[in-house]
């Protein structure tokens, strides 16, 4: 949609997708990812003048996306369901693997394809149920739903996703609840720790990338924004760490971080994981030399898909034979 002084909004494209632009100058680049596969398209529109494409030149991955757009619970939640491309019935269940992000100010399930599609179909070629759930706290479904987390940025979104995994697993038989596995990276990496801390019963295996784990080492302004002072409210960001938590741990939990990370500091996996060999709980660190915040789309992404999964598989089940291992590009 675009402002015009003198008619007011004007609409610019119509249905499903990803739409987005930046206008200076007089200038409106208008962005859109579809719906109906990956890939996405620029164009340039200016003031009195035809639209004025910008050729795509990447190439279409060879991993066919196989979602499944879900609303699940009572709150309808928005959700994603991946399935191996090579699954039959016959085939039987298959164990469950959770890849939120789950923050504010990022938005997993929408009306496109991107490269989190493929990551995620990916995932799902090894073996698995991928479900991906946008709770309380995401953009995209009004004010009062981004507000429902303040106070408490962790435990309505933690909720969230059991309450989708469930109502997933209700519709779809397919999902093995006895086999379930969460990952995650930055938010989703805190929030995949915090599952199998605090629900066991549900989460038997974690992947956690990342991770904020003390409130009150990340950024003031973004967490002030949604827990307060420190000064003023300490049980908020207390409720919120993980450090205190480090002895409830029984599941097998995968700690990954980047040592050049300048977003999360280190520490937020340091800390937690001497935490945890002072309470006596095994776990596994992978530390990564010379990575930042995000080391998808690195030499390091085939390497580093392929540990996780070995991790998962070796606590969810075993691998088809003959399923494709090959990472996908970023």
């Amino acid at each position: 949609m675009v402002l015009e002084p003198s008619s007011g909004p004007r609409r610019l494209r119509a249905g499903a997708g990803l739409h987005g632009g930046v206008r200076c100058g007089g200038t409106l680049v208008r962005t859109t990812l579809d719906a109906d596969g990956p890939g996405g398209r620029a164009e340039v529109l200016r003031a009195r003048r035809p639209v004025l494409p910008v050729p795509s030149y990447a190439e279409r991955p060879a991993l066919d996306v196989r979602r499944t757009p879900l609303r699940l619970g009572p709150r309808e939640l928005r959700a994603d369901l991946y399935l191996p491309s090579w699954h039959r019935p016959e085939h039987g269940r298959l164990p469950v693997l959770l890849d939120p992000y789950g923050g504010a100010a990022t938005q997993r399930v929408t009306a496109a394809h991107g490269w989190k599609d493929l990551l995620s179909q990916w995932f799902a070629e090894q073996g698995f149920a991928l479900l991906v759930a946008d709770g309380r706290g995401t953009p995209g479904r009004g004010p009062d739903w981004e507000r429902a987390v303040h106070g408490d940025l962790l435990g309505p979104v933690l909720d969230d996703q059991v309450s989708a995994l469930r109502a997933a697993a209700r519709r779809h038989p397919v999902l093995d609840l006895d086999g379930v596995g969460i990952r995650g990276w930055s938010f989703g990496g805190s929030l995949a720790a915090l599952a199998v801390l605090r629900r066991p019963d549900v989460f038997h295996a974690a992947v956690a990338g990342a991770g904020v784990t003390d409130q009150r080492l990340y950024r003031a302004y973004w967490r002030e924004r949604f827990l307060g002072h420190p000064d003023e409210h300490p049980e908020r960001y207390d409720a919120c760490s993980l450090l205190g938590e480090a002895h409830r741990l029984t599941r097998p939990l995968l700690l990954i971080h980047g040592l050049a990370d300048t977003n999360v500091r280190p520490l937020h996996t340091l800390r937690p994981s001497e935490a945890l060999l002072a309470a006596g709980r095994p776990h596994e660190v992978l530390l990564l030399p010379g990575t930042g915040h995000q080391p998808i789309g690195t030499d390091l992404t085939e390497n580093l898909l392929d540990h996780q999964i070995r991790f998962l598989q070796e606590h969810l089940g075993a691998i088809p034979t003959g399923v494709s291992r090959a990472a996908p590009s970023a």
